[in-house]
């Protein structure tokens, strides 16, 4: 049996034992319409986590609207601005739209990210001595973040632990009263990790506003191939990227944000647009209303259009076929993993995080192991997928709590080595990797999206079936997290 053969073979076992791939066959249709670049050019693009692809169209229809428009900046009432300001509405209603929110509840403010979403909300919650800042520890470390703010304000801030083995949290509930008698209390958690794919329950949040808190939850992962309906569950802020949802643009995320949640925020100064009135003489201020007392300066507007397109594409896609293909090729892919082995039986692959399906996204983290089960360093797995024109991503993520936990890493451990390695103000990343012995400090990350397709599953586990009976090159340097 050649290859094509063995392809083929694969390839109807596979539709046989995960029939409802079947189903999804508009996404290969999508693919051959918007992406052909991926296949003309040969390449696997696995890292829809860190970031999403755009469709042609998306681009096309996009620069049809600049070719045709005046678009001037919105901050007047001149047909140009006008122009703009109709635009940007029409985006900001489409999100409430998309997500199922209800607008008298929900409102939209833009920024350039998820993260710059979450810098809004760090620097503007009322921490104060009473307050309470509770995290899990998987968490994106713009997430994590907030705690800077918290402590400055001399707030309580407290971590819930992982099973380092499936990456999950058994029992919310105690940690809800890590600091007693708190009052503007924060809960933050992301409904699926960047870095597992582990998706934790959503009905965390009811349960934090019944204790009194106010939640935060990190959707940027969650949203690119998972329903989130507003009106079945009603976090008090949502930090979305859309470039992770749809590829274009870039440089343009949202806080979705609960109106009554947004009128607790204190801004701690203010910019253009975000303000009824300035005096100089007078040194006094009066801020503007809802979204608009967040949104410093002036909106992309010129890209904001994007949005609506964008969120058109998913619509008439089908976020839910988009999840259902991309859970099979998940489970097919998890499967698989854990069959590949050296030739002496030992295991090729450490998984990080669950083993099946079930409550978890398509994000995937583990290590490849050599016949002895030394690790290959994740920079060289990653640099021979560039060679064969597989993207990947390697290393922490930007999700320290998770890699900590999955790698065994201890606090006492960190500290002792971060010591060691630091001179004055200079790191030395080298040393602390000498320090942690022969412990990982990073992890391979393969994560699936909106056309991904069995071909490219297929090609990525060639690929790693290519390291068996190898020894790990210890001439690669690992880099940090």
């Amino acid at each position: 049996m050649n290859n094509q053969q063995k392809n083929e073979a694969e390839r109807r076992a596979f539709l046989t034992d995960y029939p409802a791939y079947g189903q999804t066959v508009g996404l290969d249709e999508l693919r051959r319409r918007d992406f052909t670049r991926l296949d003309e050019q040969g390449h696997t693009y696995l890292d829809y986590t860190g970031g999403g692809l755009y469709a042609i169209s998306l681009v096309e229809k996009h620069a049809r609207l600049l070719e045709q428009s005046i678009l001037g900046n919105p901050h007047s009432q001149n047909p140009a601005s006008l122009a703009s300001t109709h635009l940007v509405d029409q985006a900001r209603a489409d999100v409430l739209r998309y997500f199922n929110a209800d607008p008298e509840e929900y409102l939209v403010i833009f920024t350039a990210n998820a993260s710059g979403a979450l810098k809004l909300l760090a620097e503007s919650y009322p921490f104060d001595d009473n307050g309470h800042l509770l995290l899990v520890a998987d968490n994106h470390n713009s997430v994590h973040g907030i705690r800077e703010f918290a402590h400055r304000k001399n707030a309580c801030v407290t971590y819930v632990p992982l099973d380092p083995k499936s990456l999950r949290i058994d029992e919310i509930g105690p940690y809800f009263d890590g600091c007693q008698g708190s009052t503007n209390t924060l809960f933050a958690f992301p409904a699926q990790s960047n870095f597992s794919g582990v998706q934790h329950p959503l009905d965390w949040i009811e349960r934090a506003h019944g204790r009194g808190f106010d939640v935060l939850l990190d959707a940027a992962a969650f949203v690119p191939t998972n329903r989130l309906d507003l009106q079945q569950v009603h976090p008090d802020y949502v930090p979305v990227s859309f470039y992770k949802m749809f590829g274009y643009p870039t440089g343009v995320g949202a806080m979705l944000a609960r109106k009554e949640a947004l009128a607790k925020l204190q801004r701690p100064w203010f910019a253009g647009g975000t303000v009824q009135i300035v005096s100089t003489k007078a040194d006094l201020y009066i801020m503007a209303d809802e979204h608009e007392a967040f949104e410093e300066g002036t909106v992309n507007y010129l890209n904001l259009p994007a949005i609506s397109t964008g969120l058109q594409l998913l619509q008439e896609t089908g976020i839910d076929v988009i999840h259902e293909r991309v859970m099979a090729l998940t489970a097919y892919l998890l499967t698989q993993l854990q069959r590949l082995s050296h030739s002496n039986g030992q295991t090729m692959v450490e998984l990080y995080g669950p083993t099946d399906a079930k409550q978890r996204g398509g994000t995937i983290a583990f290590n490849l192991l050599d016949p002895t089960g030394v690790y290959f360093p994740f920079q060289q797995v990653e640099a021979e997928a560039n060679q064969v024109n597989i993207s990947i991503r390697a290393g922490c993520f930007c999700n320290p709590g998770a890699g900590e936990y999955s790698l065994t890493h201890v606090a006492e451990d960190v500290r002792r080595c971060v010591e060691e390695s630091t001179t004055g103000d200079l790191f030395d990343f080298d040393a602390y990797r000498e320090c942690l012995g022969d412990k990982a400090t990073g992890a391979v990350r393969a994560s699936l999206g909106l056309v991904s397709n069995f071909k490219d599953v297929s090609r990525f586990l060639d690929f790693l079936a290519g390291f068996r009976d190898r020894a790990a090159d210890g001439r690669y340097a690992e880099r940090g997290c």
